[in-house]
């Protein structure tokens, strides 16, 4: 049977400025949709948070669009991805869920959260709840992008979702090279993925180390103020922004990686070492890189404690052996996550 060619619009919020693992899981799904024959663009609206009351204006700019037709020709499907993208309304509405707003869910009443315990922020977030529970109820199918995320829209919403793991954007490209002596981060530089606790179990290691920081983010003032006072020195390096071809590798020849954010909804850094055959460092609280690391068997998942990542990284820096023993066993709990897979799930 001969495939049948969609016209599809892939549907993001999208912070000026800003690329994260939400904009490479967009560009991925286009090109990938793309090579199987369908017509693919991609529609974002620009995102502002804050203030609060905002919010709700960047929800009614989505729910205002057509995307029913473009040119005088239907639009055969939309794939939203992350809040409030997902407000459109289209007859053939598939959501892809990245996250939704978890300053107003899970976040709540937390320092990750700019959301106050005053009426008028209260009152955006029970907007939140009844537009998340309108826009991602209608949907044609509801897809996330981990089991953690599903979790968190069963809970909230009371919404019932499938997991969908996206790939990698260096799938194609990760290979094991030699097990070398630095310890990789690869994280945004952002207080949710926890970076100072990678600081500071540095600062306790018995082995010395080099701790490689791959990427930007708004906390690298603070996380450069946190490595001096911890007097560290060279052996932290911020490398900045890295180009694709050095991340993969930095990624081929580090000893071990850390990804220890807090409630991760997937975690890219987790597929990409292990795609490396690099053993993960974790914390017990990390959400999603729970559903990829198993303690001791391809990686090691600490209590969110210095003390006890710096020891997990010590045990990793003394034995390179066990360093690529852990990290050949992540190699296969990463083979089975395919655009083949996704594709066939979201327009099938």
């Amino acid at each position: 049977m001969r495939a049948i060619n969609r016209r599809i619009l892939i549907c993001t919020a999208q912070v000026p400025f800003v690329r994260g693992g939400a904009e490479y899981l967009v560009e991925g799904l286009r090109d990938a949709l793309r090579e199987r024959g369908h017509f693919v663009d991609v529609v974002a609206l620009p995102y502002q948070w804050y203030p609060v009351e905002r919010i709700l204006e960047s929800a009614l700019a989505w729910r205002l669009l057509d995307l029913t037709s473009a040119n005088g020709a239907p639009i055969d499907q939309v794939i939203c991805t992350k809040f409030p993208s997902y407000l459109v309304s289209h007859p053939n509405k598939v959501v892809w869920l990245v996250h939704q707003h978890r300053q107003a869910y899970d976040w709540y009443g937390t320092p990750l959260s700019d959301f106050a315990n005053v009426p008028a922020h209260r009152q955006v977030r029970d907007a939140i709840f009844r537009m998340d529970g309108r826009g991602l109820g209608e949907c044609r199918a509801r897809y996330t992008i981990s089991r953690n995320v599903s979790a968190r829209l069963r809970r909230f919403n009371g919404l019932e979702s499938s997991p969908l793991y996206p790939p990698s954007r260096y799938a194609g490209q990760l290979c094991a090279g030699p097990y070398g002596d630095y310890i990789l981060s690869s994280a945004r530089l952002d207080r949710a993925k926890r970076l100072d606790l990678l600081l500071e179990a540095a600062a306790r290691m018995v082995v010395p180390a080099p701790i490689l920081l791959a990427g930007t983010g708004p906390d690298r003032e603070r996380l450069e103020s946190v490595a001096a006072k911890l007097g560290l020195g060279a052996r932290v390096r911020f490398l900045g922004f890295v180009p694709d071809a050095e991340l993969v590798a930095l990624y081929g020849g580090a000893r071990a990686v850390y990804y220890a954010p807090f409630d991760e909804d997937y975690g890219f850094a987790t597929v990409e070492a292990f795609g490396a055959a690099r053993p993960v460092v974790t914390t017990d609280d990390a959400g999603g890189v729970l559903e990829f690391v198993e303690h001791g068997v391809n990686g090691l998942v600490c209590p969110p404690e210095a003390a006890a990542i710096a020891q997990a990284l010590d045990s990793l820096a003394a034995d390179a052996a066990y360093a690529e023993r852990l990290g050949r066993a992540g190699q296969p709990r990463v083979a089975t996550i395919t655009w083949d897979r996704v594709v066939a799930a979201l327009v099938g």
